[in-house]
């Protein structure tokens, strides 16, 4: 069990723990295993401001832990670098970076990071709990999402990132995983890790192609310098596999996907699936335009598409309501249906 003092963990049938030497609560049924060596470690990390109640799941450079705060009761999520990567300057400097970038972006659209810290190996940030999941979980649980709670969360997605795009962040890995939704279904954007900021300099050198492959722009894949319009060429690939099911490109390897980004045109969504309305698949399609400059220009201007696209169909008050309780410059708070 965890000492509730000090937070180590100690033997199950141990009475007094071994740091600290406080008294250890006496339990009716002791567990058989030990529990999660990260999870002591964070405690001691954190100085018990968290209580650390389940693992949510792991990534390519994070354990994720479902947390409360042990004054407030409020749900969380403990982001934790692999202590592997935590020994490595640069991934340390990229989760930072991520806490930092995000830490400056104040919009009901972008998830906000409550608390970053370092102890040894042990490298963390905070953030609030998102009920709803994620995009990508969605995707893996019903293949596609109906167009108008697609469109309706991108468009969320769209103004967030123009808000990002005007205060100098390009957030450079526009993925579902990285869209997570709040109890009222409203969308908001994570994971700044890779971004690319003014107030930052370069962390990588020039022509390495960061982000994930299926959802990298053609100018991203090539390793060139990206702007705001490269994360609308993702918001694109986003909303393509929502209404389709899968990405416009594929491969057998990042390389061949990469390949493709930049040399092959995608089939447009309502040939692949005539349920997709033409309207909205001439929006994605010019998400996915080769060149920046035949793309929406701004976050906003594929807000604004998707919204009036959700208009003219007659959709159902509340996803119109949901896409629209903020205003495109972020001067307004997400409605609740």
């Amino acid at each position: 069990m965890f000492c509730p003092d000090c937070g180590t963990w100690n033997r199950a049938r141990a009475t007094h723990c071994t740091r600290c030497s406080s008294t250890l609560p006496v339990l009716a049924d002791p567990p058989a295993e030990k529990p999660d060596e990260e999870v002591g470690t964070l405690r001691l990390a954190t100085g018990n401001r968290y209580r650390i109640v389940k693992k949510l799941g792991s990534g390519g450079m994070a354990h994720v832990y479902y947390a409360e705060h042990e004054a407030l009761g409020r749900p969380l999520v403990v982001k934790v670098l692999h202590a592997s990567l935590a020994r490595e300057a640069e991934m340390r400097e990229r989760f930072r970076r991520e806490a930092e970038a995000a830490s400056r972006l104040n919009h009901p659209h972008i998830c906000p990071i409550d608390d970053y810290g370092e102890s040894g190996n042990t490298v963390y940030l905070v953030m609030p709990y998102m009920a709803g999941g994620s995009l990508a979980a969605r995707l893996m649980a019903t293949r596609t999402v109906a167009a108008e709670k697609a469109a309706a969360a991108c468009a969320q997605v769209s103004v967030a990132l123009d808000y990002a795009h005007r205060r100098g962040v390009v957030h450079r890995d526009i993925k579902p995983d990285n869209v997570l939704f709040d109890e009222d279904s409203n969308a908001r954007l994570t994971d700044f890790g890779i971004a690319t900021a003014r107030f930052h300099g370069r962390l990588t050198a020039g022509g390495r192609a960061m982000g994930t492959p299926h959802y990298m722009s053609p100018e991203q894949a090539m390793g060139k310098l990206v702007d705001g319009r490269s994360d609308l060429y993702g918001v694109g690939v986003m909303l393509y596999e929502c209404v389709v099911g899968f990405p416009p490109f594929d491969g057998a390897d990042a390389y061949s996907v990469g390949y493709k980004h930049v040399h092959e045109s995608p089939v447009a969504p309502d040939t692949v699936n005539p349920a997709v309305p033409g309207a909205l698949s001439a929006i994605i399609m010019r998400c996915l335009s080769k060149s920046p400059d035949d793309r929406h220009q701004r976050g906003a201007d594929l807000a604004e598409a998707l919204l009036r696209w959700l208009g003219a169909g007659g959709q159902p008050d509340a996803w119109r309501a949901a896409a629209t309780g903020w205003s495109p410059f972020g001067t307004s708070t997400p409605t609740r249906p």
